[in-house]
């Protein structure tokens, strides 16, 4: 994953950690203090959205473990490979798109910022400017002309 992404993921889990655990905890102890816990169902809907939000945040802490942080701008700057932000021009329709490729915890459709190993994604890697690409997804086979690449 890139740097950013990292930086992304780890900013969540620690917003999860000093926000949002917090929250539940202060359930939890408020609950409990209505007495009986074995028919509080507030008691145990609270410890139910620890242990899913526990979850969630270890689930976050395993991916940055396991995480290789990836230098974009090192290697041949003139093929698609992690990293790349890329211009395409549709063939069917002749609508021109940008696509950043990215790595987990980073991607964005709606911004364009797909992963890199997703169809979409691993369909442009290794062509050049000039390639016209033809990418099976779900939806068909789309066909796609590169009009540039750079990296940031």
């Amino acid at each position: 994953m890139t740097r950013e992404g990292y930086n992304k993921i780890r900013q969540e889990v620690e917003r999860l950690e000093q926000e949002e655990m917090p929250k539940i905890v202060a359930r939890i102890a408020e609950a409990r203090a209505e007495g009986d816990l074995k028919e509080n169902a507030e008691y145990h809907g609270a410890r139910e959205s620890q242990g899913i939000l526990q979850a969630q945040i270890n689930e976050m802490k395993g991916k940055l473990a396991r995480a290789t942080i990836l230098d974009p701008t090192a290697g041949p700057q003139n093929e698609i490979r992690f990293g790349a932000t890329i211009k395409v021009k549709r063939l069917s329709n002749g609508r021109k798109e940008e696509f950043s490729l990215v790595g987990a915890g980073d991607e964005d459709f709606g911004e364009g910022k797909i992963l890199a190993t997703s169809p979409l994604g691993s369909g442009f890697l290794g062509h050049k400017v000039g390639d016209t690409v033809k990418i099976e997804v779900p939806a068909g086979i789309l066909e796609f002309e590169i009009l540039s690449i750079s990296y940031q």
